[in-house]
């Protein structure tokens, strides 16, 4: 069986893990660089990769198809995703891959150009029951998708979350694009206009790291959305994240919360649980289309978009506050 070659670029953030390659059948870590990592540690995480210096040393290896971007700074992303798509590796990319619209379109055109492919960790859908909502939506199970609130909630990590969004990204970019991209990839309807609001309010420094924002957005069928996003999980909550959604359809209800513990439909009748089929997730898929072919279920389009979303929705935000 075919296998992807990874090289691994930083640990800022959700880099795939040993765990992850020991399961995967479609890919392999053959090369590492952590800038914040000693030697010692990438050799017990990944006793199977080279250990590079650098990230333009580590592209000079022919045998690499993949890099796994997690870079130390989120800011200058955008570079280092052009250096490999320039060395002609597929990237993929912790979110948000860029801060701008035209640095998403230099990095999208490059890679065609290039012939490789370039994707990103915005993968809340790529879950159950959010899997098999999406597609119950598509064939019309709750008819013409009128209404959508979507939350995504992280837990606080106080001391650790960063103050400069230049790190991150921020909560915007950072956490709510999973809100949108719940939003957009469960209906299959995108967002043609998004205003946001944030508020640093529960952030003890009272410095630059934002704790809630909140979206108000109208769909490209005119349908109208909200959305939330904070550092605001408690200890008490047991998953990592708090995701939840409903969307208000012309036939009926669906709703998923707590993480995607609870479902529920309703149409003409009280319909239960969603009954999941299963699916598999992100990575799993895009390794799996890498090495066999098999169609990757998002257009290149559709998985972006939401990126966008987040990058038109923080400029509003940043221009509100200069005025």
């Amino acid at each position: 069986m075919r296998k992807i070659r990874v090289a691994l670029y930083g640990g800022n953030g959700h880099q795939l893990t040993s765990d992850f390659f020991a399961k995967c059948p479609y890919a392999e870590a053959v090369a590492a660089c952590f800038p914040d990592r000693s030697d010692e540690w990438i050799g017990r995480e990944y006793p199977s990769a080279k250990i590079y210096k650098t990230l333009d040393e580590m592209l000079s290896d022919e045998q690499i198809e993949l890099v796994s971007l997690c870079s130390p700074m989120r800011c200058s992303q955008d570079v280092d995703a052009l250096a490999c798509i320039r060395a002609k590796k597929h990237v993929y990319a912790e979110k948000p891959l860029c801060f701008s619209e035209d640095g998403l379109d230099l990095l999208l055109s490059e890679a065609r150009a290039n012939g490789v492919e370039i994707h990103e960790r915005t993968d809340a859908v790529f879950c159950e029951p959010f899997w098999t909502a999406r597609r119950l939506i598509s064939e019309g199970k709750i008819g013409e998708v009128i209404q959508v609130h979507a939350q995504k909630t992280y837990p606080p990590l106080r001391g650790s979350r960063p103050q400069d969004e230049n790190v991150d990204g921020g909560l915007i970019r950072w956490v709510g694009i999973h809100a949108i991209s719940i939003v957009e990839h469960v209906t299959g309807r995108q967002v043609s206009d998004i205003d946001a609001f944030e508020t640093q309010l529960g952030n003890p420094e009272r410095a630059g790291l934002r704790m809630a924002a909140a979206f108000s957005m109208r769909l490209d069928n005119g349908a109208v959305a909200t959305a939330t996003a904070n550092y605001l999980k408690p200890d008490g909550f047991p998953l990592w994240g708090k995701e939840a959604v409903t969307v208000f359809g012309e036939k009926g209800i669906l709703e998923i919360s707590d993480g995607g513990t609870y479902s529920h439909i309703y149409t003409e009748k009280d319909e239960g649980t969603i009954q999941a089929a299963g699916c598999k997730d992100y990575p799993d898929t895009l390794f799996e289309h890498l090495a066999t072919g098999a169609p990757f279920p998002l257009t290149v389009e559709e998985e972006f978009h939401p990126l966008r979303v987040v990058i038109r929705a923080k400029n509003k935000v940043d221009k509100e506050k200069k005025s």
